[in-house]
């Protein structure tokens, strides 16, 4: 039987982060990996280019999780600062894009994991191995005993890249509600006609919750940044657990298509421009408001000619247009769970060191990344989690 100080069960950017911060004050660390390959999600973020982290200040990057207060001591022991050097050390700079989003200059995520890699030289690494158990003594398949393990095995988001329901039942550490996370919208209608159609900087509500950002139309239903961050919001309120069932979801949600304008600013609006311009057609008049695809869309779901003329329309079909302006429904029926980027849900917090990454309840047993119940927005902060957490975790497993 191999025997090592320190075993790392996962090869994301979590685990990797882990066994490279243990590697340096450890002899012997092994790193196991369900795959052939380290880092296959990490190649899949960003589109391919990989938003390695979000460079808002740290006070400000913390509020933007629920969990800022678990994540404060990893967010501060491993900055973005600590982050950028690791990769300029080995020659690789980044760019910085809107929303304070970070990506390599390059701007392929190849490059993160090749530095990645070149610093896990003194690491043993596991390809094709798959944790099935892991028995008291840290003995893991009953072919590798660690007087230590980092488990930072993901959450449930693209199976075909590792991350497995399975890797929950590794330990006998509580786990909180598994559910979907940044995800795509399905709805009821059909939306093959307009895919491809985006809307720019509008708010998207979901009950008391609202969101501002783009939204994308697919020929499925609903993406764009707006709807998947308004999907953590909405995911989190409904009572459901992907480790007990698949539920089916149906809810609405509206879209406020000219949030710089309030219902009276927008009736006023109207008042003046049907009077002022009143041979324009209606149809022509919309684009002011929306992108030239949707305006057919939106018309149709009206059922309102678009070649009337501004000063025909009646005072009941001008109420209806700045209902619909200020508040377009969906009917959503699903999310689409292909393409969750994350996992909402993971160990509970309660039971984990917020300080070290280890667990409470288990002495030498750490937790990292999305397999913990944390998440963020999109835009990079979630491999901010697994770097941090990751980071933190490698470097108190080898303190001790």
């Amino acid at each position: 039987m191999e025997e090592y100080d320190i075993a790392v069960v996962g090869g994301g950017p979590a685990g990797i982060m882990a066994a490279i911060a243990a590697s340096r004050n450890s002899s012997s660390v092994i790193l196991l990996e369900k795959n052939s390959k380290l880092g296959r999600k990490l190649l899949m973020t960003g589109g391919g280019r990989c938003n390695i982290t979000n460079l808002k200040p740290i006070k400000k990057l913390l509020n933007s999780y629920s969990q800022k207060n678990f994540l404060k001591h990893s967010f501060y022991i491993f900055t973005n600062e600590d982050l950028f050097s690791l990769f300029q050390d080995k020659g690789l700079g980044f760019i910085q894009e809107d929303d304070n989003r970070i990506f390599p200059e390059t701007e392929k995520s190849l490059d993160i994991l090749n530095v990645l890699t070149e610093y896990l030289d003194d690491v043993v690494i596991s390809y094709n191995f798959e944790v099935e158990s892991i028995r008291q003594g840290f003995i893991i398949n009953d072919k590798i005993k660690a007087d230590k393990v980092i488990i930072a095995t993901g959450g449930i988001t693209y199976p075909q890249t590792g991350c497995s329901i399975k890797n929950y039942s590794l330990t006998s550490q509580p786990l909180t509600d598994i559910k979907y996370g940044l995800v795509p919208l399905l709805t009821k209608k059909d939306l093959s006609d307009i895919a491809g159609a985006t809307l720019y900087d509008v708010v998207i509500s979901y009950k008391k919750s609202k969101v501002k950002g783009n939204v994308l139309f697919s020929h499925v239903g609903l993406t764009g940044p707006g709807i998947i961050n308004l999907s953590n919001l909405i995911s989190e309120s409904i009572t459901y657990n992907l480790l007990d069932d698949n539920p089916d979801f149906e809810f609405e949600i509206a879209i406020d298509l000219c949030p710089e304008l309030s219902r009276d600013q927008l009736n006023d609006k109207f008042n003046r421009d049907f009077q002022d311009k009143g041979k324009t057609m209606l149809k022509n008049y919309l684009k002011l408001f929306l992108t030239n695809r949707f305006v057919d869309f939106f018309l149709d779901e009206l059922d309102l000619d678009g070649e009337i003329q501004l000063s025909r329309i009646n005072k009941k079909s001008k109420n209806r247009l700045i209902e619909n302006l200020k508040r377009f429904p969906f009917e959503i029926n699903g999310f689409n769970s292909d393409l969750s980027k994350v996992t909402i849900g993971g160990v509970d917090l309660s039971n984990v060191n917020a300080k070290t990454m280890e667990s409470t309840l288990i002495s030498d047993l750490y937790f990292a990344g999305e397999v913990l119940d944390v998440h963020g927005p999109t835009g990079g902060y979630n491999l901010k989690i697994a770097f941090s957490t990751g980071y933190l975790a490698g470097l108190s497993a080898s303190a001790k």
